[in-house]
């Protein structure tokens, strides 16, 4: 699943292709692409459709789109979705198309469906800072009010955070992985950052000290960031940028799919788990439940 930097790499192609564009048409190919969309695909094409883009903004794994009309085309890119730049009438399992006035076609593509698109009103953030990078302005779609600031947001309430997670009682990667929490942050960032701070998947969040955490969130920051630079992280054609380019941080990982590989930092093989219906990485000897 495309995580916080994968999501931002789309988010940048946005900027540079669709803001300050004006979606002439709305082509809705498969309406299964629409689930989280309140009304029908044709009134979600006549809502679109004639009106213009004016920013490109996100939050944790949610990107969305304000438009001129007041509302925004909000997206969830879920396990395979993408953003292409295209004019193939081929392109495989493309779901939505907007036809653009001065630009090329948009397509929403999505293999597993797991992700959505739909249009939605904006309501104010809790606190009264911008609701996510991309826009001052302090209002968000009202399906993604729920979901908290994430790691790399500069209006995150760090101690709030650390206090939030300490109280629980569940292991620190569910604690991690909880977006009402800490948005963003997906299976392999968490197993990225875990691994740097050297803390065991299952630890109890609430076993971890305030130190730990600091240290913790840091990595987690410091690991998304290179991330970003790296154009995301990509194993298969699943993630791509809006010009169907690949992202080069799974070369970096020093955790995450590398089991049996050497641990960076001690040489003990790295060990995979199954957890969760996904699985975990780690190093049995640099990290253990404490």
């Amino acid at each position: 699943m495309p995580e916080l930097p994968e999501v931002e790499v789309v988010r940048r192609g946005l900027v540079t292709h669709l803001v300050g564009a004006r979606i002439d048409d709305v082509q809705v190919f498969d309406p299964r692409a629409l689930k989280r969309h309140p009304g029908s695909a044709a009134a979600f094409a006549s809502e679109l459709s004639g009106h213009t883009v004016t920013a490109a903004v996100r939050r944790g794994k949610f990107v969305w789109l304000p438009l001129d009309s007041g509302d925004a085309l909000v997206a969830h890119l879920g396990m395979s979705g993408q953003f292409r730049v295209s004019r193939d009438d081929s392109l495989r399992h493309e779901r939505v198309r907007m036809v653009l006035n001065d630009r090329p076609p948009l397509s929403y593509v999505d293999q597993r469906l797991f992700g959505s698109l739909a249009i939605d009103h904006l309501v104010p953030t809790r606190d009264g800072f911008a609701a996510g990078l991309g826009s001052d302005a302090a209002l968000l779609p009202r399906q993604v009010a729920h979901i908290a600031r994430d790691a790399l947001d500069p209006h995150l309430d760090l101690d709030a955070v650390i206090a939030r997670m300490r109280t629980r009682t569940v292991a620190i990667k569910v604690a991690l992985l909880n977006q009402e929490l800490l948005s963003g942050i997906g299976n392999i960032y968490a197993d990225e950052a875990l691994w740097a701070a050297g803390i065991h998947y299952l630890t109890p969040a609430n076993r971890l000290t305030v130190e730990d955490y600091q240290v913790l969130i840091s990595e987690a920051q410091r690991v998304m960031r290179v991330a970003l630079t790296a154009g995301g992280t990509s194993f298969d054609s699943l993630y791509v940028n809006v010009n169907g380019e690949s992202g080069y941080f799974d070369v970096s990982l020093s955790a995450y799919g590398q089991q049996g590989t050497p641990c960076p930092r001690c040489g003990a093989p790295i060990e995979r788990a199954k957890w969760q219906n996904r699985s975990s990485h780690f190093c049995p000897q640099c990290q253990r439940v404490s």
